[in-house]
């Protein structure tokens, strides 16, 4: 009994650590980490407790007021939405580096998320820009996401519901240091 015990037990932790290396060899990621880059951002904005002067605009008409953010989480989770390392999209992007500029785009139909381009200057990222396009039947939008470490942030929705007026909606956040 002691001796079925022990091969039981050894069969088991066998194909555990079997199944642990299976699943950390389906984490690599393919394209830029936009969750990783931005979870960082957030841990660092958090620690810091930027301020912003933060402008939002709709059809031209703006407004603009000083914030500190508290909830980096849902301030940028726009950005962190538009993760392309997701498993059903692998494969599903054309990659391009030149000089510093690293671009995702895609042109499936079933992909809302377009493009990503990210500017390094040397180790540092400089700019972050994605363009998302959601489109069907009844509504039409085109989202494009801009972010400047340590400068400023930028949100632009151009939506077009059908039998509606368009909106185009613009959100810019410039860092106070």
């Amino acid at each position: 009994m002691t001796k079925k015990l022990c091969i039981l037990v050894f069969a088991f932790t066998f194909f555990s650590c079997n199944q642990r290396e299976a699943a950390k060899a389906n984490t690599e990621l393919l394209y830029f980490d936009l969750k990783g880059y931005f979870g960082k951002e957030i841990i660092r904005l958090k620690n810091a407790r930027v301020k912003v002067d933060k402008t939002v605009s709709i059809n031209g008409i703006s407004e603009t007021k000083s914030l500190l953010i508290t909830d980096w989480e849902k301030e940028l989770a726009i950005f962190i939405n538009a993760d392309i390392n997701k498993n059903s999209w692998k494969g599903s992007f054309k990659v391009t580096q030149q000089n510093g500029l690293q671009v995702y785009t895609s042109d499936s139909k079933k992909i809302p998320v377009k493009k990503v381009s990210v500017n390094n200057k040397g180790l540092k990222i400089s700019k972050v820009e994605i363009i998302i396009n959601n489109k069907n039947i009844l509504y039409q939008s085109l989202d494009t996401l801009t972010y400047y470490p340590e400068i400023l942030y930028k949100i632009r929705k151009q939506q077009k519901i059908r039998l509606l007026a368009p909106k185009d909606y613009t959100v810019v956040a410039k860092f106070n240091p």
